[in-house]
């Protein structure tokens, strides 16, 4: 098919500048999408793309339409397999409840329909099983995924589209924050996420023993593939899963050389943990790790790798007296909040939710969610971090996220045997969980616990609680004063 000449895309930046996106790769374009708006009547129409998109100009824009049309949809061939078209979209949903619309609608192609329409009477049966999911399409089955819903197939949509015979697919995103037209009341829609929360998913790993670095990869990379899957905002990994590698090899040692050992894969795990969060367009709170510093020393660093690329680090800053005894830890000087698309975050390593300065700090500088990964050894262990940091979420009314090791590491050395139970954890008040839990598991089994949380309960929570702990501080008695960096 045929590209934009530069006329019809200075007429969709000039006719509807907040509805055009485009992906960046450094300077490069890799991915772009155009949207204007349009009429209901106009909308949900048998239509063919030149007459509704004003030939690819976006002439047909209506300031007062209640749809959002997506015109255009695409991705640099060489950068498929990161989730760019996924991201598109989910701009324009956002963009289209941010208007208040009744949606987004547009026409899909159907890119393999001439190859596979013989194995079929009609387009209607091949829309169908790929519907039912007993044939995919490449683009179709992605859009169905996404919560797209099909409204009808559109003869000679666009008959320079040949590989798709001409025709499109009519699908429609209903926005689930306004009423449809006519409708008197929300629908009931059941399973789907709720408007306005952040979905964490927090790994409960099980510790065993690998023969290589990829198939600890394969390991990480399947959990991610799970919160991705179910549209999680964040995946959390444990305090240290990382010691993991030292079962590739049997190595003789002290425990302080094996930490030594475990440093070598620093960069690699930074690779990985990155690229994965691009692909599957999550952010990774990956656990952490022994890290060998600048200035030579040993810190358990945890790393966040946000699904826009950057990377985020924060030390462990109180090392516990074993990992200071056995491993030469040192500990580090700064906790820093971090900026996410969810809002921002804190990162406080296992032992440091023991101290209620450091959280007070980081619910200073904004934070609203607190992620605690931990690495307990046995249950007095766990239930110290555990009260902890439920602790930190009444005093601070903040969420607080913890993620742990389970399971055994044989001939590893400080890391024999593991217990935990990861979970979510709320303030105790109203509008939250009853026992301040959104959600926790089995204790001592491989699994990933789920939780939709509202940053947006939490103001209200602060501002008009039972009790108001940050509202009701006496600032003039006494403050956290942070003399690091």
């Amino acid at each position: 098919m045929y590209g934009y000449t530069a006329g019809p895309l200075t007429g969709q930046i000039n006719t509807f500048p907040e509805g055009q996106f485009v992906a960046m790769l450094g300077d490069r374009v890799v991915g772009y999408c155009a949207t204007f708006r349009i009429g209901e009547d106009v909308a949900l129409a048998p239509h063919d793309w030149t007459e509704i998109t004003g030939n690819g100009y976006a002439s047909r824009h209506d300031p007062e339409g209640e749809w959002l049309y997506g015109m255009e949809v695409c991705v640099d061939p060489d950068c498929r397999g990161y989730r760019i078209g996924e991201r598109l979209y989910n701009e324009r949903k956002t963009l289209c409840q941010a208007l208040a619309l009744q949606g987004v609608v547009f026409a899909g192609r159907l890119p393999t329909l001439a190859k596979r329409l013989k194995k079929f009477e009609s387009v209607e049966e091949y829309v169908e099983a790929v519907k039912s999911k007993k044939q995919r399409d490449p683009v179709l089955s992605f859009q169905l995924h996404n919560g797209f819903e099909i409204h009808g197939i559109i003869p000679h949509y666009l008959d320079a589209d040949h590989a798709s015979l001409g025709y499109g697919i009519h699908l429609t995103w209903r926005n689930p924050k306004v009423a449809r037209n006519g409708d008197n009341g929300k629908r009931k829609r059941y399973g789907r996420r709720v408007p306005d929360t952040v979905r964490i998913g927090t790994v409960q790993y099980q510790q065993r023993r690998v023969a290589s670095f990829e198939e600890f990869s394969d390991i990480v990379r399947y959990f991610v593939d799970v919160v991705s899957t179910y549209k999680g905002d964040f995946v959390v990994f444990p305090e240290l899963f990382t010691l993991q590698l030292l079962s590739i090899e049997s190595r003789d040692g002290t425990p302080a050389e094996a930490i030594e050992a475990v440093t070598e894969y620093a960069e690699p795990f930074r690779n990985l943990m990155r690229d994965l969060a691009l692909r599957h367009n999550i952010n990774i709170v990956g656990g952490s790790t022994p890290v060998k510093e600048e200035d030579g020393r040993v810190r358990n660093v945890a790393y966040v790798f946000l699904r826009d690329g950057q990377v985020f680090s924060q030390p462990k800053i109180h090392p516990t007296p074993n990992e200071a005894y056995w491993w030469n830890i040192t500990g580090g000087s700064r906790v820093t909040a971090i900026e996410t698309d969810c809002g921002p975050i804190g990162v406080l390593v296992c032992y440091d939710a023991e101290f209620p300065e450091l959280t007070r700090h980081l619910v200073d500088q904004g934070i609203q969610i607190l992620f605690v990964p931990f690495c307990t050894d046995e249950r007095q262990s766990y239930l110290r971090v555990r009260y902890c940091c439920q602790a930190r979420a009444v005093e601070n009314q903040l969420f607080v996220i913890m993620s742990g090791n389970v399971g055994n590491l044989p001939k590893v050395p400080n890391m024999e045997l593991q217990y935990g139970q990861s979970c979510i954890l709320t303030p105790c008040d109203f509008p939250f969980a009853r026992d301040g839990i959104a959600a926790d598991t089995t204790p001592n089994v491989e699994t990933v616990a789920f939780a939709d949380l509202r940053p947006e309960t939490l103001l209200t929570a602060r501002n008009s609680g039972t009790v108001k702990n940050l509202k009701d501080r006496r600032h003039d008695l006494y403050t956290v004063n942070w003399r690091g960096h």
